[in-house]
């Protein structure tokens, strides 16, 4: 079972920050979790609100700033909102890297970002998956390339997500713990597809997903597991 930090380590450091991935990769997460959304210069910026005032000492929509804007804010732990490339840069190949594609317009540029990356340094298309609950975005980036890991994010049960990832020929499917079942673990995984459970934080639910088989947790508390 893998291990993905949520948000980074977002239980121990600030949520999409530097600083909480750096805190993920050094518990041994195979991978990190993020959240994208387009500012209004055109980069990338990794935070889950659309809105500023929640994590940051800003505030209105990151799609009304630009990023020398954004990145004159801090959070409210005094840290920087950082870009997608600021991300590669830090984690440069050492886990995998889970985008969710949170704002809208979101789909092409994360695909622009990730080939460049992908064409000049030693990360592989097999580090990245990209999932959202926007599944029309899912589309459009299978529309362009079937080269990455699409992941079928869902609030609602497996009943709702599995016909949409066999159309995307998906590679996951992302389920709430809060509802999940042992058997709608079995039912995704005979179909072919892996299973990642979000957002796992308790220990006794952590050790029930690897009882469960499924393929990976995402959890705010890495250290936990």
């Amino acid at each position: 079972m893998k291990i993905f930090g949520h948000r980074g380590a977002a239980g121990l450091v600030a949520e999409n920050t530097i600083e909480s991935i750096v805190e993920a990769i050094k518990h041994g997460v195979d991978g990190v979790e993020i959240d994208v959304h387009r500012c209004k210069s055109g980069e990338l910026i990794v935070i889950h609100d659309e809105t500023l005032e929640r994590t940051t000492t800003g505030v209105g929509n990151v799609a009304d700033h630009t990023l020398q804007e954004l990145q004159e804010l801090r959070t409210k732990e005094g840290f920087i909102i950082p870009t997608l490339i600021q991300v590669l840069e830090c984690i440069n190949g050492q886990c995998e890297l889970n985008v969710e594609l949170k704002g809208k317009c979101t789909a092409m540029p994360t695909i622009e970002v990730l080939e460049t990356y992908i064409a000049k340094t030693e990360w592989d298309y097999n580090q990245f998956i990209i999932s959202s609950f926007d599944h029309a975005q899912l589309f459009e980036i299978k529309e362009m390339t079937s080269q990455f890991r699409l992941g079928v994010l869902t609030e609602e049960d497996i009943t709702h997500a599995l016909p949409i990832a066999k159309k995307l020929q998906a590679f996951s499917v992302h389920l709430p713990i809060t509802s999940i079942t042992i058997e709608e673990v079995r039912e995704a995984k005979e179909l072919g597809y892996q299973v990642y459970i979000w957002t796992v934080n308790l220990v006794p639910l952590i050790v029930r997903s690897k009882t469960w088989k499924v393929d990976g947790i995402i959890t705010d508390f890495p250290n936990f597991v």
